[in-house]
């Protein structure tokens, strides 16, 4: 029913043996997927050409691509990797597809890998790192007399290189008098030490500093000062017997205390306590500060003695790859001064540094730390180091690799996949940028709507074919001559009034990361997009600077805004207990529906035992997680599906109790549309639900895992919660890139959200590439010219129409293309 449009294929080809496919066949040929919401999938996919899935979000195109492609690619894999893998394979389940032939291994650069460990930096990722090491251990200019060092003593993360100060984080943590005594003017008996624990535990700290002999009603300000500091500071931890005071109505005795400093406690409760809150309340006493020892260089000082062009390594690594490029090219210049060594591993450095710098990541510096980066950041140096690899033959599967370019970057990242696909790959790309499925050799379509209206192929073939194709939410975009269907969505394309603004937020003299005294004006009242290349310092004017001056402002009377709401992409959970009925608070109306039925009642069961986060009511083999932890020897670990629950996450006799004829398990796995209908007649369930319906995530499960959203999804997971509680007060929303993995006709939805806010008389301010969105704006505010140091400059500001026309920056020729689409 869904067959490729090249006409040899069959319909439903019969299912070719899994023996080795034919060498000659250039097609990947996939018969009968149904992973998620795939309805018996038939498609043929040229190989060695640039293939792009697309699709309106959750129509099935992920599903495709990492979910049947890729996934089958790494099952075979591991089957031929050991026979142990066999056994695991069993566990995790092969996706759910009749056969796929001709397809080559794969290497998945996916944006919801696990997030990266603090000590992973931009070299690490890169693996430059290691070349820079090479480089300072073999061609590095050592002082007299000093011995060679080993590559490995340059690195933070080894023990020969670690500062041994620090352990190699550069920094250490501090506390000060300052923010253990945050108010002198209060006594020890008052509190000042508000470091110390509460309750008992502080009262027997202040009755040992009584028995010692300290003054505990003083003020602390006119405590003597070396007092002061033996009090906080002390390693001692002397044992008096306190005597304390007789309460009329209880005998207390006499018992030995042992004194701890604030500091010693703060620290000790930092690095072992097992509680969350407690550490989180110990780390309030705590800064960060450079290491004194290394000065945040994180290294020994004998690593730090060796030079290259005269520098250190430290100083190389916090150079922005574009200044660090050019003084390896100012020391290959130098060639009779640089030995063979020199010359070989800078080049080598220098080839690794290019693709960076092409993908539009060339502000970015190899002591960067992963953690810091986006997941468009992360993706992109991936693909950069995949560049240098030299793998040819394989399939790369990318999920949506353009997410957070401005359209100026787009360009380098279409050569970079041709350049893949050139050295002899296939390239297989989840995307919604338009430009990107312009350029593809292969098109496969996934539709027509999302979820359980989704799932089929409308079309597999050269792009341009795509326009005849009716029902696709592509081709309506792809080719806008073809006229899309009248209907609500185009209202937000039609040119509107520009809001009149109410007020601003008037930032001077902004001094963060790669803002250098920025001044800028936010008007109220309005929708404001802020955009700029990649690393011009939006994010850290949005959602920092401006972020900071409202929060502290909010307490002020006269002060315009009364809220602040920023919806980030984080994860809204991080183990797969978090999920979209737990985040929105929707999952205790549904317990509370299930303690009510007859089968419920009649057990004197109540909400606990329809939790699947504690024992009762849950399963125990996997604790109420659906999935059990497979650990793989050589790989990350993976889920596979409890064998006992099969995922349902409850034990069997919870499984009886229905409401309306659903057990809970298959209430978790409604999707929102159907539960949308399900619970209709619940105003505390619909409320919740109509939201995230309106804002375009019909098609996601009630228990989908955290761990399974994308970041675009989880940031709209948090809108709509917002949205529901529909406040009276002058809210300011801000939002990083809302539309990070949006098909165009879901940033019609999304878009109407928004705006909906800014006519109910709030104000939105987003970090944006989409020019769509960005001509649909108020008001614009363009960073740049370019990325980290050649950026943080305000270079346009204004309607959309006046940057547009002031042709200043890379972004004005993007936004008048745009506008002049409308």
């Amino acid at each position: 029913m869904h067959h490729s449009t090249e006409p040899a294929a069959p319909a439903r080809a019969p299912a070719p043996p899994p023996s080795r496919p034919d060498a000659h066949d250039p097609f990947v040929r996939v018969r009968g997927a149904r992973e998620h919401n795939l309805r018996g999938v038939d498609v043929d996919i040229p190989r060695d050409a640039l293939t792009v899935f697309t699709g309106v979000s959750g129509s099935g195109k992920s599903s495709l691509a990492f979910g049947t492609l890729y996934a089958e690619a790494q099952r075979r894999y591991f089957e031929s990797v050991a026979p142990y893998a066999r056994r695991l394979i069993h566990q995790i389940g092969a996706p759910k597809v009749d056969s796929v032939t001709g397809l080559p291994p794969a290497v998945s650069l996916e944006q919801r890998r696990s997030s990266p460990g603090s000590r992973s930096s931009v070299g690490t990722v890169t693996l430059l790192s290691n070349s820079l090491r090479m480089l300072f251990s073999r061609a590095g200019t050592y002082p007299p007399g000093a011995p060679r060092l080993d590559s490995d003593a340059f690195s933070p993360n080894t023990a020969a290189g670690a500062c041994p100060s620090c352990h190699g984080l550069g920094s250490i943590h501090r506390t000060s008098e300052e923010l253990l005594v945050p108010d002198p003017d209060l006594s020890i008996r008052q509190g000042a030490v508000a470091a110390w624990p509460g309750a008992w535990q502080g009262k027997n700290l202040r009755d040992i500093l009584e028995v010692l002999g300290h003054d505990v009603d003083a003020p602390w300000r006119e405590l003597p000062a070396a007092d002061r500091e033996w009090i906080l500071f002390t390693e001692e931890q002397p044992v008096v017997t306190v005597h304390p005071v007789r309460d009329a109505d209880r005998i207390q005795r006499p018992y030995q205390g042992t004194y701890m400093s604030a500091h010693r406690y703060v620290m000790k409760t930092f690095s072992d306590s097992r509680s969350a809150t407690l550490r989180a309340r110990a780390e309030r006493f705590l800064t960060d500060s450079p290491c004194p020892v290394c000065e945040g260089r994180r290294l020994r000082p004998g690593a730090l003695a060796v030079t290259f062009a005269g520098r250190s390594i430290a100083e190389l690594a916090a150079l922005p790859l574009t200044g660090l490029d050019r003084l390896l090219a100012q020391e290959q210049a130098r060639e009779e001064r640089a030995g063979e060594a020199a010359r070989v591993l800078a080049e080598d450095l220098r080839s690794r540094i290019g693709p960076i710098v092409e993908l539009g990541l060339g502000y970015l510096s190899l002591d960067r730390t992963a953690p810091s980066l986006s997941a468009g950041e992360l993706q992109r140096l991936r693909l950069a180091t995949q560049l240098r690899s030299g793998l040819f033959g394989v399939v790369y599967v990318l999920d949506e690799p353009s997410a957070g370019l401005h359209p100026a970057d787009t360009e380098a990242l279409l050569g970079v996949l041709d350049r893949l696909k050139a050295a002899g790959n296939t390239v297989f790309v989840v995307e919604h940028h338009l430009d990107v499925v312009r350029h593809a050799d292969w098109l496969v379509d996934v539709g027509p709507l999302a979820g359980e209206h989704g799932g089929q192929v409308l079309h597999s073939g050269p792009p341009r074919e795509l326009a005849g194709v009716a029902g696709s939410a592509t081709a309506r975009h792809l080719f806008p001559g073809h006229e899309p269907e009248p209907g609500p969505e185009r209202e937000v394309r039609e040119a509107r009034e520009v809001r009149e603004a109410r007020g601003a937020v008037r930032l001077a003299g902004v001094e963060r990361h790669n803002l250098r005294g920025v001044d800028v004006e936010f008007p109220l009242g309005v929708f404001t997009a802020v955009t700029g290349v990649s690393g011009s310092g939006k994010s850290t004017l949005v959602g920092q600077a401006l972020a900071a001056e409202v929060g502290e402002r909010l307490t002020d009377p006269g002060f315009p805004v009364r809220r602040l709401v920023e919806v980030d992409q984080k994860p809204i959970g991080r183990t797969p207990r978090s999920n979209l009925a737990t985040y929105t608070g929707l999952f205790d109306v549904v317990r509370r529906l299930f303690t009510a039925a007859p089968g419920a009642r009649e057990r004197g069961w109540k909400a606990g035992r329809f939790s699947f986060n504690v024992p009762g009511g849950r399963c125990e083999t996997c604790q109420g997680e659906g999935f059990v932890s497979v650990e793989l020897l050589f790989l990350p670990s993976t889920y596979a599906p409890c064998p006992e629950c099969g995922g349902a996450r409850y034990n069997a006799e919870t499984l009886q109790v229905r409401h309306e004829g659903l057990n809970i398990a298959e209430v978790l796995a409604l999707t929102v549309e159907s539960a949308a209908a399900f619970f209709a007649g619940v105003p505390a369930a619909a409320r919740s639900l109509r939201a995230l319906e309106e804002i375009g995530l019909g098609y996601l499960r009630l228990g989908q895992p955290a761990t399974e959203l994308s970041g675009g999804e989880a940031q709209r997971i948090k809108l709509a919660t917002e949205l529901q509680r529909q406040r009276r007060d002058h809210t300011l929303y801000l939002l990083d890139e809302p539309t990070t993995g949006l098909h165009p006709a879901d940033v019609r939805v999304l878009m109407r959200q928004l705006h909906g806010l800014v006519d109910a008389g709030h104000s939105v301010v987003v970090v944006e590439h989409d020019m769509d969105v960005v001509a649909g704006a108020d008001w614009v505010v363009d960073l740049g010219p370019g990325g980290g140091a050649e950026g943080g400059r305000i270079v346009a500001a204004g309607t959309p129409e006046q940057v547009a026309r002031s042709g200043v920056g890379r972004t004005a020729g993007y936004l008048a293309r745009a506008l002049g689409g409308r």
